[in-house]
């Protein structure tokens, strides 16, 4: 493998066409499978570092947060071992911990065990809400900025702290280097924090719009999610209505400064979110 090349490992060949126009001079991709530590090893070999973003917030019919948070990485962390990868970055969330009664948390918490008793040189970055172009938060943001009303969880009265996505690709491949950041777990967020309803608000505001925001009851939501779930089966749920309605209110400069990369602005991360949308 060439010096600084990039090898994408994909699930299928659909993902793969969706990332190749993103990939730079270089750089390649791979399909694998996660029940095939063979087809890992492949696309490992001659690596130097393993970045690994997989996961999932929502849940599907075979993609439950332990098929997707947890079973995944067990899979590429033992591929990592076998072919002596110097260093493991994982991206991992805000809140995570393998001891909650939340799936969600307590997936992303277990998958952050597994690295850490893996024997390899490792660094976790938590992750908050992302902003940029192509998130998802991008596209709730457009949503809720551009309409008449925006109608959020609890009224969007929960901080959220924001990260470019920019910003996390800069993190992961900073703490791609075996000297950075060693043995440590990041929270990894944005340099400011504030209330959904006000990210919503000044949004809005930059495209020239007014919007108002009205309230969607949480634990009403939370009770029909909840009998949904035990109705249909997986999918929407109370777990994840708690996480994107937590707080986050960390300090982002410990994790920016260790690993020398510089945040993005409020304003021109919310920027990046909406041009897309506003060169429809």
């Amino acid at each position: 493998m060439a010096p600084n090349a990039l090898v994408a490992a994909v699930r299928s060949d659909s993902a793969a066409d969706d990332i190749r126009p993103l990939l730079g001079e270089g750089s390649s991709l791979a399909v694998v499978s996660y029940d095939d530590l063979s087809s890992l090893e492949a696309a490992f070999r001659g690596a130097s570092a393993i970045i690994h973003l997989a996961g999932v917030l929502v849940e599907r019919r075979g993609s439950t947060y332990e098929q997707a948070n947890v079973a995944p990485l067990r899979s590429v962390v033992e591929a990592a071992k076998q072919c002596a990868v110097e260093k493991f970055v994982l991206v991992s969330a805000t809140g995570a911990d393998e001891k909650s009664p939340n799936g969600y948390y307590r997936t992303k918490g277990q998958g952050e065990a597994v690295v850490r008793a893996s024997g390899l040189s490792y660094t976790i970055l938590r992750a908050p809400l992302l902003l940029g172009p192509a998130t998802e938060g991008a596209a709730a943001l457009a949503r809720n900025a551009c309409g008449p009303k925006a109608r959020l969880i609890g009224g969007g009265r929960n901080f959220q702290q924001p990260l470019d996505v920019d910003d996390l690709a800069r993190a992961a491949l900073a703490a791609s280097q075996p000297s950075v950041a060693s043995g440590r777990t990041l929270d990894l967020v944005g340099p400011v924090s504030l209330p959904e309803r006000e990210l919503v608000e000044r949004a809005a505001r930059m495209i020239g719009h007014e919007v108002r925001v009205s309230s969607i009851p949480k634990r009403l939501l939370s009770l029909v999610l909840a009998i949904r779930l035990r109705v249909a089966g997986p999918g929407f749920s109370p777990d994840a209505v708690e996480v994107i309605t937590a707080n986050t209110r960390l300090d982002a400069h410990p994790a920016a400064t260790e690993l020398g990369i510089h945040l993005t602005g409020i304003d021109e991360m919310i920027k990046r979110s909406l041009e897309k949308d506003r060169q429809k």
